[in-house]
């Protein structure tokens, strides 16, 4: 699965490249701070997609209904996310099924 290019930003960890990207729209969970926000992290060289992390953060979506105060994800926290993945064994230009990573800890869910 590849991710659209449209609304991705580019990082670079370690030297490669990669493109990372937040759902525009909240799922009906998020948007009710029932969840936290995922973001999505591939490759951005190569021209067959590879894995796909799947990054589950503590921060509420940007654009819940609830009007939860939502704090950014940074540049810093992808890169950290990234260099966890592959230290688990995420190979992000093998082909394959998106590996999970779940970063929610300290994620409150509001009533």
């Amino acid at each position: 699965m590849a991710l659209n290019k449209k609304g991705s930003r580019r990082i670079t960890v370690d030297g490669i490249e990669y493109r990372w990207r937040i759902r525009r729209k909240p799922s009906y969970t998020q948007g009710l701070c029932w969840t936290p926000l995922t973001y999505a992290v591939e490759a951005a060289s190569g021209s067959e997609p590879g894995t796909t992390l799947i990054v589950t953060s503590d921060q509420v979506h940007p654009s819940s209904w609830v009007g939860a105060e939502a704090v950014p994800i940074r540049p810093a926290h992808v890169a950290a996310s990234i260099r966890e993945a592959r230290d688990r064994g995420w190979k992000p230009t093998k082909a394959g099924a998106p590996l999970q990573l779940d970063r929610s800890a300290e994620f409150i869910a509001l009533p």
